[in-house]
Parts: structure tokens; C-alpha cells; sequence
């Protein structure tokens, strides 16, 4: 993103999108819970490959192992837990993008790793089919699963301020679901969503169904599963997987400006808002009027609801402040 999605022989890494030189006031990484987590020997320092920089209220997190297509490892995915749960606490963090370096937005589990599978380590693409220790008993694949794929997803789904994901390129498996889970898509027109399980005779993880189905109905859904073939982002959008597709230099600038957008508003509303379009999907009627009734009361009670309703009445621009 502040190099070419294409570029892979750099032998540093640009900075990550969101990340300021130097001389500039960015907090980095700062999470306690990510920075006790660590890879595996000889793997690359997971605060390296999922870099973080917090600016304007913004937490960029950008998957960084072009190499890799932006696999994720056990640590990585484990990383990339912490640093959602952190953007939810903090009230300094108003809104979150999540990007990848390079030809790759995120390729699924690094499935070639030692730490990418086994009990507890499956981060996705066949629940924690890679290397295992020890033999296998009734439970192991569910509770891997549980654990790794649809703990990620759940961290998105649940992260209580807005997330967009910047996909710059292949996003497959369980980076496909990852792209999916975030509250808006923007895609660089290279970019590509594909369904890879059944390539590899494996059931979707990481929350497949349930986002595909809910995003494009079952039939579509269906197609996308059943064949694995790789969807343009172009053809993404038609379908309403993706809100805009953007030329790949300016897909940096176009996140920057709708997580901007988003850092400004009422984050309070803005996340209870987020959980009642989550929760529609599978609500009847009475359920889904009810929990809008709860989230007017709780969201009235909030700076920012006061806030609204005074500039409105005395006609000037809301300065919210998130809270």
C-alpha cells in the first residue's frame, strides 16, 4: 500500500499504511496482551508480521509477510486476537483498518508452519489441518477451531468500533472470511476472494457460511463454496461483498479518508448500530424491534446522543467525541 501491491524483493518493509515517520506522534502496538505473544523458533516476531500504528484515532493493523501472501501463524493470528480486543478498550481508537503488504491481503493459515496447525493452533483453511502433534481423538478438530478460525473472526464481528478492511490483493480461505467479517470492504481492483476449501476436500471454518449466506444468500453462497473459483473484486462488488473498488494507489487514501470518517462520529451508536445489523440477520421481527428498542436506551445515555440532539436544535456541526 505505501508500496506497490506488487512489490515483494524490498528488503525493508515500507511503513505500514497509517504509520507516520519518525519525527511524527504515533503510538505503536501498544497492547500489553500482543506483546506477550510470541511465534515459534526462527519465525518472524509477530509484532513485525502484523504491524499496528495508531493515528488520528485510527488503529491501522497491516498483515505483513508478503512473502507468504500474508499467512497467518499461531502467534500472528493470536497478535492480530489482542490487537482487536485492544482497539475495542481503548477509547483513544475510534475506528480500526485492516490491510496486507504486498500481492496478498491474507492467503488463510500458514498451514506450512509448525505453529500454523494442531490443537489450539489452527488459525483457518481446514480448522487446524496442518502439522500436529500426538494422535488425534473425537474433539481435537472442533475445539481447534473453536479456538483458532472462529476466535479471529468472532475478535472482528465483536470489536466494538468499526472495522474496514483495505484487501490490496488475494484474499483466501480463512483471509477471504476475514475481509468478510469487517464492517466495510474496500478492494485495490487487483484484489481477488476465493473460497479455497473445497480445492483441498475441506469444509469452510472461520465462519464461512454464516457471512456468505447472510452477505449473498445461499444460492450464491453455494456457488462461491462449491466451486473455489477466485472472484475478481470487481465481480465482489457487483455481489455486495465489497462497498467500492479503487484503483490500487488509492486504496491507502480512500481507507484513510472512510476511517477518518468513521474516527469522527459516534462511536458509542456507531457500534450498537453495527451489533443490530449483525444481529438482523437471524432475528424475527419481535427480536430484532426489541434489541432496537435496548440500544436506543443504552445509546441515549451517551455524551455523543446529548451532543447530537443539542447541535441539531441549535443548528450547528455535532463535535463528538466517542463517548
Amino acid at each position: 500500500m505505501t508500496s506497490s501491491p506488487r512489490d515483494m524483493s524490498r528488503a525493508e518493509p515500507e511503513p505500514a499504511p497509517g504509520e507516520a515517520p519518525a519525527s511524527e506522534s504515533v503510538r505503536e502496538g501498544g497492547s500489553v496482551g500482543a506483546a506477550r505473544v510470541r511465534g515459534a523458533p526462527g519465525e518472524e516476531p509477530p509484532e513485525c508480521a502484523v504491524a499496528q500504528a495508531t493515528r488520528n484515532a485510527v488503529s491501522w493493523i497491516t498483515l505483513d509477510r508478503p512473502h507468504t501472501l500474508n499467512a497467518l501463524t499461531w502467534a500472528q493470528r493470536e497478535r492480530l486476537v489482542a490487537l482487536l480486543a485492544d482497539a475495542s478498550a481503548d477509547p483513544g481508537v475510534r475506528a480500526v483498518v485492516l490491510t496486507g503488504r504486498g500481492r496478498g491481503f491474507c492467503s488463510g493459515a500458514d498451514l506450512r508452519s509448525g505453529s500454523g496447525g494442531g490443537t489450539g493452533g489452527g488459525a483457518g483453511d481446514g480448522a487446524g489441518h496442518g502439522a500436529g502433534s500426538g494422535e488425534r481423538v473425537t474433539g481435537d478438530v472442533a475445539r481447534t477451531l473453536e479456538r483458532g478460525a472462529q476466535r479471529l473472526i468472532a475478535a472482528v464481528l465483536d470489536c466494538e468500533k468499526p472495522v474496514l478492511a483495505a484487501v490490496n490483493g488475494t484474499a483466501a480461505g480463512l483471509g477471504c472470511h476475514l475481509a468478510l467479517a469487517c464492517d466495510l470492504v474496500l478492494a485495490a481492483e487487483e484484489a481477488s476472494f476465493v473460497e479455497v476449501f473445497v480445492r483441498r476436500g475441506l469444509v469452510p471454518d472461520g465462519g464461512g457460511a454464516y457471512l456468505l449466506a447472510g452477505l449473498v444468500g445461499p444460492r450464491r453462497a453455494k456457488e462461491l463454496m462449491f466451486f473455489g473459483d477466485a472472484l475478481p473484486a470487481a465481480e465482489a462488488e457487483r455481489l455486495g461483498l465489497v462497498n467500492r473498488v479503487v484503483p490500487a494507489a488509492a486504496l491507502e487514501q480512500t481507507a484513510r479518508e472512510w476511517a477518518e470518517r468513521l474516527a469522527a462520529g459516534p462511536t458509542r451508536a456507531l457500534a450498537l448500530t453495527k451489533r443490530l445489523v449483525d444481529a438482523a440477520q437471524h432475528a424475527d421481527r419481535s427480536a430484532a424491534f426489541s434489541a432496537e428498542a435496548w440500544a436506543q436506551e443504552i445509546n441515549m445515555t451517551t455524551r455523543d446522543a446529548r451532543e447530537g440532539v443539542a447541535a441539531f436544535v441549535e443548528r450547528r456541526d455535532p463535535a463528538f467525541e466517542g463517548r
